[in-house]
């Protein structure tokens, strides 16, 4: 095997303090750097003094680097990767370079380090033991509902203009479920606020949240099949009015009330006539 190998590197999500001795060891002896931005990891290296070269590597030039520094690394190269902010790979580039390694044989070493997804998850107080990080939400309300639909913690990224909506599309469907709107965590400000998804979803109408933002939405309570139907069209209207097709919505709803899809739909139907 190849002498060369790659190394992940997580970065700080914020604070420069929390790099850990590790990763800027491996900094250090790497022959190159491959980083999501270049000016972002140089203000990281130049706080700790590391003189290291400095490669491009981002979602728009990936599968070029990739083809790129997998040559480096079977010449003998050690190629460092890092992204702006946390773990590479984790809703940021670095996904094709590790499978090309994989595939060329070279030797793919993980460090561990800060974690936005983590740390959100561990200051919501809500139930940690099962979760799912789903990356960042979608935009289409039926999407997100569906996603809402799990009964395990949810974590995801969302675009601070965006987290009115989603948590309007939560309220819809459960509005006493609990969230916790994370924001510019280990940052200067940063600030964690948990309520419910109505109440949130109110607060962040009448002022979107600034900076970055992780959400963490608890589990969705288990249905049964004496849930109350009225309740379930009530939802199924709402996600309608959001701009949800019919029957795929009457299917989440169904996930979420123990009700059957079609027992949705028909309800939903006799209800418009």
């Amino acid at each position: 095997m190849s002498p060369g190998r790659l190394v992940v590197c997580p970065t700080p999500i914020g604070n420069l303090e929390d790099v850990t001795l590790r990763v800027l060891s491996a900094l250090r002896d790497a022959d190159v750097v491959a980083c999501e931005d270049t000016r972002r990891t140089r203000v990281l290296l130049d706080r700790y003094g590391v003189d290291a070269t400095l490669l491009s590597y981002h979602e728009h030039n990936e599968r070029g680097r990739a083809a790129e520094l997998v040559g480096r690394m079977t010449d003998g190269a050690v190629v460092a990767l890092v992204s702006d902010a946390g773990m590479p790979l984790v809703s940021d580039p670095g996904f094709v370079l590790v499978q090309a390694c994989v595939a060329a044989g070279l030797a793919v070493e993980v460090l561990p380090g800060p974690s936005a997804a983590l740390a959100a998850l561990v200051a919501s107080a809500l139930p940690s033991d099962s979760w799912r990080f789903v990356g960042f939400l979608p935009r289409k309300a039926s999407e997100a509902a569906r996603v809402f639909a799990s009964p395990e913690t949810v974590v995801a990224f969302e675009a601070p203009g965006r987290v009115a909506a989603s948590l309007r599309t939560l309220a819809d469907i459960d509005p006493d479920r609990q969230v916790a709107v994370c924001r510019e965590l280990t940052k200067l400000h940063e600030e964690v606020v948990r309520g419910s998804a109505a109440d949130l979803a109110a607060r962040y109408g009448e002022a979107a949240p600034r900076g970055e933002v992780v959400l963490v939405v608890a589990g969705a309570p288990a249905g049964g099949p004496d849930a109350d139907l009225e309740t379930a069209v009530a939802a199924l209207v709402r996600l309608v009015d959001a701009g949800a097709k019919p029957r795929p919505a009457a299917g989440v709803v169904a996930g979420l009330t123990g009700h059957t899809a079609n027992a949705v739909y028909r309800a939903w139907t006799d209800s418009r006539s």
